[in-house]
């Protein structure tokens, strides 16, 4: 039901989220009497970055909602490309978080889900995964955020979640990156493909066979900020 109303629905936008760098837009989707909140987040309100294109942010929030489906983490909400009241854009399913979680101590833990979110960031070469970005819910699965900086072809990885640098990886998770590297090798990645540059899904395939090479979480590129600021 949510993704058929977020693809169909009215948007009606009723407010803004004004701690975001980008145009974020807090929505109410609405299908007769159907209404679910989502974030719409317009590619006309996205501004320049030096080591981004321009105007592609949110196609990068979409390409990091089907890697997640694709591992089988489901950490990223539903999220679209879809017409809105600004023109084209992301738009990405509401989540509702458990408050009583508190996030600057959460994000220090050995939580499986973060762990999982770790390896994620790993293989989308997050550039930002700030603790603000993980979004504990209230029926306790994790879900994260902010995925527009991703998929950069050169090693760009700054997180907050470095508990497992140089870890080995489990055989489970061994096996959730050889199924991955199946998917990107086959038609039904065609998607990903066109949302992102064909030298960065060059990267993304070789980014997963390194990880299954080396067989540890990726260590801190001493050549580039590994922790974003501000960290929240």
């Amino acid at each position: 039901m949510s993704e058929r109303l977020l693809s169909i629905g009215e948007i009606e936008v009723e407010g803004r989220l004004v701690d975001a760098s980008n145009a974020t837009l807090l929505v109410a989707v609405r299908d007769g009497n159907e209404e679910i909140k989502a974030i719409y987040k317009p590619v006309a309100g996205e501004r320049p970055l030096w080591d981004f294109p321009d105007g592609n942010l949110a196609q990068r929030e979409r390409a990091a909602y089907l890697i997640s489906e694709a591992m089988g983490f489901h950490c990223v909400p539903l999220t679209i490309l879809r017409e809105g009241p600004f023109g084209i854009g992301m738009v990405q399913l509401w989540i509702n978080i458990d408050e009583s979680i508190k996030l600057e101590e959460y994000f220090r833990s050995d939580d499986d889900q973060l762990r999982q979110v770790s390896l994620f960031d790993a293989v989308i070469n997050n550039t930002d995964r700030k603790i603000g970005h993980l979004l504990p819910a209230t029926d306790g699965h994790l879900y994260v955020c902010d995925h527009g900086v991703t998929f950069h072809s050169e090693d760009k990885l700054r997180t907050v979640l470095w508990q497992w640098a140089g870890t080995a990886l489990s055989t489970q998770e061994k096996l959730v990156l050889e199924d991955l590297r199946r998917f990107l090798a086959s038609d039904e990645s065609e998607e990903i493909r066109a949302l992102i540059t064909d030298e960065e899904f060059h990267s993304l395939v070789l980014r997963v066979s390194r990880l299954l090479e080396e067989g540890t979480f990726p260590e801190p590129n001493p050549e580039w900020p590994h922790i974003p600021w501000p960290p929240f």
